[in-house]
């Protein structure tokens, strides 16, 4: 029997007694959990050094290494998430509807978890903790596939959430991890209809794709993050400047980045080379459509596949359009369905971009960096689903839940 068959099963053992446990019990484990993280991060971040310096000897971007990274404020942090996670409210058993019928049957809805949820992810430690973490509350098996580049991370934190588990009415065989780094493990996980329910990749496009052409399972489908912002004639120049700069440079390796600048060209006349230096004084490699070679001496020629990028790293594509209807033209032609964003005083103009761009999110008058499961009050996420079936947007809690009919009776027969 392979690790991926095994694990699953061991995995898909549990799911009878997720089920039974109280929010209490739950929300008991999270915490628990969340303490030995902090307790353990120097061990840690030992076995992250190791992922950090294969990466380093493989010649990994300095970016994709700040995937990776951990630190004690960041360990902070992914347990904050678990500490969040466990003080929302518990949706499995919420009551969605209730339907009384002529003939005297009560039928109520009831969301009920997912079952064993198969996570596929890559260079990010932090989604070990949060998929455990949002998939034990919501009383789901979970089964880990990370990255090979983030193994000895992800190796030490299953440990110590085990060992964190083992003491809880959660057992400790609901969370697992397949350690196996060949693709081969990839590819068994897809195929485990009857072990896995549902599987959720995050991750690249070509992973994502991979999973989504090739799996049996049912699949929840995450998408890479080709963002966009469009500073429209009427914007504020320095609120434009910040939400662009905060967008593309506050954190580049993440999916909700900014990857292309939209400008109108009466914007761009006036305000586009300054804000050109704002951005190289960031640190930020600019690439454009002629208009925006015309104004920014230093920016390089942008290519179609470069608008069709998501470089995760600190370059920038401009392109300088006509209005709104060019700019909402280039969403839906280079977008991936995943954050957009509007700088505008024009309410008629915000109104139509927040209508017509189809994204999971869309803003107005701040930065797209704002899609995540944290910053929207879910405490963390499982992933940004950029799909439209199930579950879209940041997925918390109500997400890894299904539902299931509830009648009751008095003794009706179908005649």
């Amino acid at each position: 029997m392979s690790e991926v068959v095994n694990k699953a099963g061991l995995a898909k053992e549990t799911t009878g007694v997720l089920a039974s446990l109280t929010t209490g019990q739950k929300n008991e484990a999270l915490l628990i959990m969340a303490e030995a993280l902090r307790n353990e991060a120097e061990q840690i971040i030992a076995a992250n050094r190791e992922d950090l310096e294969r990466g380093r000897q493989a010649g990994t971007p300095e970016s994709l290494l700040d995937r990776l990274a951990l630190d004690v404020s960041r360990i902070e942090g992914i347990a904050e998430g678990l500490r969040q996670i466990a003080v929302l409210p518990d949706p499995v058993g919420d009551s969605l509807e209730t339907i009384e019928r002529p003939n005297g049957l009560t039928i109520e809805k009831v969301r009920v978890p997912l079952g064993v949820i198969g996570i596929i992810y890559e260079a990010r430690p932090n989604v070990t903790v949060d998929a455990a973490g949002l998939c034990l509350k919501t009383g789901n098996a979970v089964v880990l596939r990370g990255g090979s580049s983030a193994l000895s991370s992800n190796r030490k934190i299953v440990e110590v959430l085990h060992a964190a588990l083992s003491g809880t009415a959660i057992p400790a065989a609901a969370l697992q991890l397949i350690e196996d780094p060949n693709r081969s493990s990839v590819d068994e996980m897809l195929k485990l209809n009857g072990l896995l329910d549902v599987i959720i990749p995050r991750g690249g496009s070509s992973l994502i794709q991979n999973v989504v052409m090739n799996a049996t399972v049912p699949v929840i489908e995450t998408g890479a993050g080709i963002c966009h912002t469009y500073l429209d004639a009427s914007a504020k120049p320095e609120m434009a400047e910040r939400i662009s700069l905060n967008a593309k440079a506050q954190r580049p390796s993440v999916c909700n980045a900014m990857e292309t600048l939209l400008v109108h060209r009466e914007y761009a006349a006036q305000h586009l080379l300054s804000l050109a230096e704002a951005f190289r004084e960031a640190n930020v490699e600019l690439r454009g459509c002629s208009g925006t070679v015309a104004l920014v001496p230093w920016a390089q020629p942008a290519t179609t596949e470069d608008f069709a990028t998501e470089y995760n790293d600190y370059i920038l594509n401009i392109r300088v359009v006509s209005g709104l209807d060019e700019a909402l033209q280039h969403i839906a032609e280079f977008g991936t369905k995943h954050s957009e964003c509007i700088v505008t005083e024009d309410s008629g103009q915000a109104a139509r971009f927040l209508q017509e761009v189809d994204a999971a999110a869309v803003y107005h008058n701040a930065s797209t960096r704002f899609t995540d499961g944290f910053e929207f009050g879910f405490g963390a996420e499982i992933g940004i689903s950029t799909q439209k079936l199930h579950a879209r947007g940041p997925m918390g809690l109500p997400a890894l839940t299904s539902s299931k009919y509830k009648i009751y009776g008095s003794g009706q027969i179908r005649g």
